[in-house]
Formats: C-alpha cells, sequence, structure tokens
C-alpha cells in the first residue's frame, strides 16, 4: 500500500462488496473497517502513517537557525484558527493548492497566515498579519471542481517573518514566539464560563464535548482559546485573541466581550421587566418566573408583534399562562416582600444581552428577550409557546423579516 489514495480504494472496494450481499455502509464507515483491518484504530491515524510513509519527492522544510524554519503557507481570507482545534479548509488559489500538496509531500505541517484584507487575491507580506498558526496536516480530498478540502489541526502560534509566493506555492519564515508559564486563576475561568455558557445559549451552540473539557481542565490558554474558536467574532477581533499571547490577558479579553452587564434596557422592555415584577406582587408570589415574564411580554411593544408574527394567539397564551399563575403557583405565595426574579429569569436578561449584542442593538428590547426563553426547555413558558407553534427558529426568521423591512 502506497499512500491513502490506496486506503481509499480498498475501502471503496469492501463497500461495494458489502453492497452485493445486501449489507449497506456509508464510505466513512468503510475507512474506519480498513483501518482496523490493518491493525490502526481510525482512519485518521492510519492516513496520517501512510502520509508520513511518503518518500516520493518530498518538499524540504528548511530548518533555519534557532527556532525558526520555513514552511509551506497558506492564507485565510475569513477564518482566524487557534491552537488544539481541528477545522477543514476549501482552497482553490493556485499558490495555496501548491503550498498544500508539498506540505502533505513533506512533514505535513503548514504555517496559516491571516489575512489583513479578505478582497485581497494575491497577498504578500504586507498582507498578513504578524501572527499566525502552525497547523498538522491530517487528510487531504481533491474536489471535483479542481479545488481542495484538508482537514487540519491547529499546533501553535508563531511569528511570521516573511510571506511570499514561490515555485512550489506560498512559504513563510516563521518563528517561535515566548511560552507564557502555566498560570492559575480560578475566579477569572469560573466567571468566564458562567458567561460563556450564557453565550452559547444564547446562540443556540451546542457542545456537550466543550463542556467537558471546560469542567475538566485548568489550563487558562487552552481555555481560553477553545472559547474563541466557537465565538462569533469579526476577523479583526478574533487576531487580536490570536495575537495575545499571555493566556490569563487573553482569558480576561474573552471575559470583557461576553460582559454585556452594561448594556441597558429600553425604556419599553424596563416597563415589561416591572410588569413581570408586578404580575408576581399581586399575587403575593415569592419570586418572578419566566411565566410572569412572558405574560408580560405578551403585551411588550417588541415581542408581541414578533409573537403575532409566528401566528400566535395572544389571547389564548394569555390565559394558559395566567391559569397556570393562579393555579399552580399557589404555592409560592407568601404574606410580605417583593418578589424576587428567579435564577431563570436573571439567565434571560443574560442572553437577552448578548441577542441584543448580536444583532447589533444598542439596548436591549423585549424581542431579544424572547429569543433568549428559548434555552430554558424545561419551563412552562417555552411548553405554552410550543403549544402555540411558536419555536426560537420562526421567532429568529420573524424578526430578521422585521429587521430587512426597517432598513427597507
Amino acid at each position: 500500500m502506497r499512500d491513502f489514495r490506496d486506503a481509499k480504494a480498498m475501502a471503496q472496494t469492501l463497500r461495494e462488496s458489502l453492497t452485493t450481499k445486501a449489507v449497506t455502509i456509508s464510505y466513512s464507515e468503510s475507512l474506519e473497517l480498513v483501518s482496523r483491518m490493518l491493525g490502526v484504530a481510525d482512519w485518521n491515524t492510519l492516513s496520517a502513517m501512510l502520509q508520513t510513509r511518503r518518500r516520493d519527492t518530498p518538499a524540504p522544510i528548511v530548518r533555519l537557525k534557532g527556532s525558526t524554519a520555513v514552511y509551506p503557507a497558506v492564507p485565510l481570507r475569513d477564518f482566524v484558527p487557534f491552537p488544539n482545534a481541528s477545522f477543514p479548509l476549501f482552497v482553490a488559489r493556485e499558490n495555496t493548492v501548491l503550498a498544500l500538496n508539498h506540505a502533505f509531500e513533506g512533514a505535513r505541517e503548514m504555517v496559516c497566515a491571516i489575512q489583513r484584507d479578505a478582497t485581497v487575491d494575491e497577498p504578500q507580506f504586507a498582507d498578513v498579519y504578524e501572527v499566525g498558526l502552525l497547523a498538522q496536516l491530517v487528510e487531504l480530498e481533491r474536489l471535483s471542481d479542481g479545488s481542495i478540502r484538508v482537514l487540519t489541526r491547529g499546533i501553535r502560534r508563531v511569528g511570521l517573518r516573511s510571506f511570499a509566493a514561490t515555485n512550489n506555492g506560498y512559504r513563510s519564515e516563521a518563528f517561535e514566539l515566548p511560552v507564557s508559564p502555566p498560570a492559575d486563576a480560578p475566579d477569572l475561568v469560573r466567571r468566564t464560563i458562567q458567561r460563556f455558557e450564557d453565550y452559547a445559549a444564547a446562540h443556540g451552540l451546542l457542545m456537550p464535548d466543550v463542556w467537558l473539557f471546560l469542567d475538566q481542565t485548568r489550563d487558562v490558554g487552552h481555555i481560553a482559546d477553545t472559547m474563541a474558536t466557537r465565538m462569533k467574532l469579526s476577523v479583526k477581533d478574533k487576531y487580536e485573541l490570536l495575537a495575545i499571547l499571555d493566556p490569563v490577558k487573553r482569558l480576561e479579553k474573552i471575559d470583557a466581550l461576553l460582559d454585556v452587564s452594561s448594556l441597558p434596557f429600553t425604556p419599553a422592555y424596563g416597563a415589561t421587566r416591572r410588569r413581570a415584577l408586578d404580575l408576581a406582587d399581586r399575587r403575593r408570589h415569592q419570586f418572578a418566573t419566566l411565566e410572569h415574564l412572558l405574560l408580560a411580554l405578551t403585551e411588550d411593544g417588541d415581542a408581541a408583534p414578533v409573537l403575532q408574527a409566528c401566528n400566535a394567539d395572544l389571547g389564548t397564551l394569555r390565559q394558559s399562562l395566567t391559569d397556570y399563575l393562579d393555579k399552580e403557583l399557589a404555592r409560592m405565595v407568601v404574606e410580605t416582600g417583593a418578589a424576587a426574579p428567579t435564577a431563570a429569569f436573571q439567565r434571560v436578561d443574560r442572553r437577552a444581552a448578548l441577542h441584543a449584542q448580536e444583532v447589533g442593538n444598542s439596548a436591549v428590547t423585549g424581542a431579544n428577550a424572547l429569543v433568549a426563553l428559548f434555552p430554558e426547555t424545561r419551563s412552562p413558558a417555552v411548553r405554552f409557546l410550543a403549544e402555540q407553534d411558536v419555536s426560537r427558529w420562526r421567532v429568529d426568521k420573524a424578526i430578521a423579516k422585521a429587521s430587512a423591512e426597517d432598513k427597507g
């Protein structure tokens, strides 16, 4: 077996043979089976082993004095990768394709250089940022349109001393950046993770593997890079995070980006929140719940039109909520004292601010709060919305349509 193409051919033959025996498996499953038949744990490992063994005209990686080296390089227009993250790249520019080919024929390492301006088709050194990412190439796939898809994993940050097109494609002279000693910042980590949980819920990010990692690690830099990889930020903002070498300062920057506590409520939403608290106070409820909030939102100037655009029957929704508050929450009645927002109510406030920030609002509206309700999947409020066939997707669509009409 010469390279990964032979292994793929074997996988295709296996798949076709099984099909004739009425056994159907996917192409990826056939790759995994071939890997195990050859005594290797998985396809990615086998592919890497085969690529490493190739000896036909390897492209030299020039090791220079000290910790400087010349690598094949890939300019990235609108994407900023981080260490320890796996990511696919789709490339079509001739010099980029040449660089990838030589990287795979050599040590399977390359430099990812982030372009300052995505519109530049043939970037030079002045067109890329000073800090890039050294990456390991895992698998290359040639697509029918002539472009290449490559699976890549980030290794570490590097500084760039040069970036230019050569006969072998883009090349970059890169140097090692100073590594900060391990840091311990438990309070910062705890606060940032809590804010990132709100951020993930507000943006509908499902990341069970990430939560497990964040629960188990104390590596501040890895935590920061894991969050930065998944945050929806501009290329400039993401690059600023990549360029911060001190892990504590990097996490502090992320914490500041996630902190939306200073974002004000619009007067209309401020009145809606007070109305929710009043609904609880009038019933002498100890807490103001999401059901109090949703009932108030049915009369909010920003949220109510969104609900109507989703074809919700506001009268029926109000009656369902009122019945629930009067009958199901009787146990929450206390003799004196003002109602306090529940933890879920407060989470909705934080997520509403994050959603307002995402859509470019200068203040939090009732529509933002309506969106922020949906991650509370166990609440009766979300169940009552579902009974009206109101989902997060439909609310987002209604808000986007209203925004487009306002701009038009």
